[in-house]
């Protein structure tokens, strides 16, 4: 008797309607990964859940790996175990460091295993990465210099804050937002280097301010330097007559938008770059698109400002 009921609640529970109709690895087309240094924040939450939704129409999988705060030796490790259990295409947060591009382009390219970068991009002569899918980061500098000079007009004093490793993505948006401001004399530019910790960015944003204490407008390269950034700020005088802007690629910027703390922010597409990131990969390991465009794929940004915040 008990041995019945078992088996009929067992199908019973298989039956029902409200059950997701997920891709069962072992009948997957393809085994993809996803993996990022962030888990678990609401960018990369938004990139794994295009990823997944794409995969799965595809009749293809893809598993969600990473480390959580940029935990630079667990992601590396989580990247070469991909590799070594010989998935059928990689899907990662670029990073622009040798061990990564080690990885990429030797180990990966040795096992014949497709590398995508996504979001974070990162040279392709470096890596030998089949291709980008993300945002164009250079005009996204450019878009944020250009909301700049509208709120603050053509002349001032700008820092860009970003951390020390100067990643590509990071070095690209510098790029935009300079040749931009390069054209208006009166505009005056630094580039501040602080280690990605909160002591440190509060240590870098109080020399700054010491230093340069007719400062209009900050600029967090660095979505991640955001939040302690306008905290000191906001320490030492009133963070209103600031010109504050920085990216949505971090779990703060969003609540620090809405809040009236930053004036702008350059918001992204991720669950697009997770869609078509898997769309890419699988078309390429089914021979439908190759080779695929090396110079990448580009999604939409646009610029959100505080009044425009939800």
């Amino acid at each position: 008797m008990l041995t019945f009921t078992l088996i009929s609640a067992d199908k019973v529970f298989r039956a029902g309607p409200e059950l997701p109709k997920t891709v069962d690895r072992k009948q997957a087309e393809y085994h993809l990964v996803l993996i990022t240094q962030e888990l678990e924040t609401p960018f990369w939450d938004k990139v794994a859940k295009g990823a997944k939704e794409e995969a799965d129409k595809r009749g293809s999988s893809v598993e969600v790996w990473g480390s959580y705060g940029k935990d630079q030796e667990d992601f590396l490790k989580k990247l070469e175990i991909a590799i070594d259990s010989k998935v059928d295409g990689i899907i990662v947060q670029g990073l622009d460091t040798p061990d990564f591009k080690e990885l990429t382009k030797i180990k990966a390219a040795f096992y014949g295993i497709p590398i995508l970068t996504v979001a974070n991009d990162v040279p392709m002569a470096d890596s030998l990465r089949r291709t980008y899918v993300g945002s164009d980061q250079f005009l996204a500098g450019q878009m944020i210099a250009k909301q700049l000079l509208s709120d603050m007009g053509s002349s001032g004093t700008v820092v860009l804050m970003g951390d020390s490793r100067e990643e590509y993505y990071q070095q690209q948006r510098v790029n935009g937002i300079m040749d931009v401001l390069k054209r208006y004399p009166d505009i005056k530019t630094e580039y501040a280097e602080t280690i990605e910790s909160r002591e440190m960015i509060i240590a870098a944003t109080q020399d700054v301010l010491n230093r340069q204490p007719d400062v209009d407008a900050f600029i967090a390269v660095n979505a991640n330097i955001a939040d302690a950034m306008v905290q000191e700020i906001g320490r030492r005088s009133q963070v209103a007559p600031y010109h504050i802007y920085s990216f949505d690629d971090s779990k703060d910027t969003m609540s620090l938008l809405k809040a009236g703390k930053l004036d702008g922010i350059i918001e992204q597409s991720p669950e697009e770059m997770g869609r078509l990131g898997v769309k890419l990969i699988i078309e390429w390991l089914r021979g439908d698109t190759v080779p695929l465009d090396t110079d990448g794929y580009l999604t939409d940004i646009r610029l959100l400002k505080a009044t425009d915040a939800p």
